[in-house]
């Protein structure tokens, strides 16, 4: 199946977003309210309803960015976060992204992607992150699907993944996940080398 621009429309048209919290993750939330600096650059790829854009936003961060391959997702994140400026908003396929961040946050974007764009993904974030920019967010510790996303792994996976690429600073089981999701989620903050 290909997990393109109509598959993830047709998921947002139709209210098919299971994976959909309604909020902002409890970790991320958590890790947003320890950050001082409001004028980081922010990505958030594969964003959604983008509630942690929003929550940034709203706590005043300056540089906040998402970016969604659905322009029905972007449209609807518009509409309900008016004021969030127009030109931070990325219409487009994550792998085409070409500015810089000092901070990318994964939430239920690796998930999605077709497991055979992990490595891609894990370079393309090296490539959008600044000198010493750090990935952060939560990865599914679980087996979820074989055919379709929400799509799991595990810490083993992740580690040999990630470790070429990045410092492993934080990959450890959340402690503060949603109850459907306790024990189910990674923390993770890894930092480019």
């Amino acid at each position: 199946m290909n997990f393109d621009q109509s598959f993830w429309d047709n998921k947002y048209q139709t209210g098919q977003t299971g994976w959909d919290l309604g909020s902002i993750s409890t970790p991320l939330k958590t890790y947003f309210d320890q950050l001082e600096n409001k004028n980081i650059f922010i990505l958030i790829p594969g964003a959604g309803n983008a509630y942690e854009a929003e929550y940034l936003f709203q706590n005043r961060f300056q540089n906040v960015f998402i970016a969604d391959i659905s322009p029905k997702a972007c449209q609807q994140f518009q509409e309900r976060v008016p004021n969030f400026p127009p030109e931070h908003i990325l219409c487009v396929d994550f792998f085409e992204l070409n500015q810089t961040f000092d901070l990318i946050i994964e939430q239920t974007f690796f998930c999605a992607l077709n497991p055979i764009l992990r490595e891609k993904y894990v370079e393309k974030m090296y490539q959008l992150l600044s000198d010493k920019g750090k990935l952060v967010g939560l990865l599914f510790d679980d087996v979820l699907n074989t055919e379709h996303p929400p799509f799991g792994g595990c810490k083993e996976e992740y580690m040999a993944l990630f470790s070429k690429n990045f410092n492993l600073e934080i990959m450890e089981t959340a402690t503060n996940s949603i109850t459907p999701r306790s024990g189910r989620e990674l923390f993770i903050k890894l930092t480019k080398k």
